[in-house]
């Protein structure tokens, strides 16, 4: 019942009309447009459930809407390698849309190529699949739809953390397999209560994850460039840790919640993991290249790291030769936490709100801009 009021409301929402004015044009937005979108195919599953809307088949549920204005509507899930369908399209586009979840990688070399690009859009949250420099620096916008999947990351977070801490896959694999030894999970299974989690980044979604760790009465703790309110602060019951090191020291779980950049890419390196305390547990919902991929394996196999859940990947989809997969104690699944059908309701909306914005030459809402006007977003610097 709750998700057919979920659906109505979304679906009310794509036939209102923004009630927000902008006057900001931005440049050469007039006229028919091809508009090239990247999705994962879905295959049988795409008509299981008609809001499954971040899938290829279903293509945002904005193609019929895309046509009666004129605009040319093309969507494909193959974009990798110099004779991929994206690449065809690369010369002529106007706007292209990709996800998280299935990212179409924009370098620079296909900017150089995209003569016609004017706008990036993210169906969803994280741009990092984008040269923004190279972006920035082609007069170019780039948007997401900020704050369209962070409760449903967050909730997949706590998930996460209770798999791990509960030793909860090695029993589950003993019900398939039809064995019964108690003693294989619970020489390592734990409460949460009384652990110390601190979380590598507290915007939008890592405060959603403080606040719902909150009655779990763990010792909360964070690191951000940017500290919280006082009065917020108190009220999630979380302490600020302004040196990085010393968190990860007093840790018994890690959440990473900050952007790739150049300045986190490939930050936990084997220096970084040694300062972890033995046997911490890491969840990881950001991004794949945060974490150097070796050192992460390597640790598994020490205990160093006694459990590693995520659903991040570089590259994504993980080839199936991707170590991860094979490296002990993890809890590893395809990039699915900020896809859930709620989620895939807000960024579909989101996405055709920011093209109508575009089409009548309006901003959009000022936290969706990523790269606008030449200048990246504070947390891409």
């Amino acid at each position: 019942m709750a998700m057919r009021r979920v659906a109505s409301k979304v679906a009310r929402a794509f036939a209102s009309p923004s009630s927000l004015v902008f006057t900001r044009e931005l440049q050469a937005s007039s006229g028919n447009k091809k508009i090239v979108g990247v999705f994962y195919k879905a295959n049988e599953y795409a008509e299981m459930n008609p809001n499954f809307l971040g899938c290829a088949e279903n293509a945002l549920g904005i193609r019929e809407w895309l046509e009666s204005k004129g605009h040319q509507y093309i969507v494909t899930p193959d974009k990798e390698g110099p004779d991929c369908e994206l690449e065809k399209h690369i010369p002529d586009l106007h706007v292209l849309i990709s996800t998280p979840f299935h990212p179409a990688y924009v370098t620079a070399e296909r900017i150089k190529k995209a003569k016609n690009l004017q706008l990036l859009l993210t169906a969803g949250i994280g741009s990092d699949h984008v040269d923004l420099k190279a972006a920035a620096a082609a007069g170019l916008t780039v948007a997401e739809v900020t704050g369209s999947n962070t409760v449903s990351v967050a909730e997949d977070e706590l998930m996460r953390i209770l798999i791990l801490v509960r030793n909860f896959l090695p029993g589950h694999h003993q019900v398939i397999n039809g064995e019964w030894n108690v003693a294989g999970i619970a020489h390592r299974a734990y409460d949460l209560e009384g652990k110390t989690i601190g979380t590598v980044g507290a915007g939008r979604i890592g405060r959603l994850l403080l606040q719902r760790l909150k009655p779990f009465n763990c010792n909360l703790l964070y690191h951000d460039r940017l500290k919280m309110d006082s009065a917020l602060e108190i009220e999630i019951g979380a302490k600020f840790e302004e040196d990085l090191d010393k968190m990860l020291s007093k840790c018994d779980i890690v959440v990473i919640n900050t952007p790739l950049t150049e300045k986190t890419k490939g930050m936990f390196d084997k220096e970084k993991i040694a300062k972890l305390k033995k046997g911490v547990l890491i969840v990881n919902n950001a991004r794949g290249a945060i974490m150097d991929t070796q050192a992460v394996v390597d640790a598994c196999n020490s205990g160093h790291i006694a459990g590693y859940s995520g659903d991040v990947w570089y590259p994504q989809p993980a080839p199936k030769d991707h170590p991860w997969r094979y490296m002990p104690n993890q809890a590893m699944t395809p990039h699915i936490s900020g896809t859930t059908i709620d989620a895939q309701l807000r960024y579909a909306y989101g996405t055709k709100d920011m093209l109508d914005r575009y089409f009548k030459g309006e901003d959009f809402p000022a936290e969706n801009y990523i790269v606008k006007d030449g200048e990246l977003a504070p947390q891409y610097r």
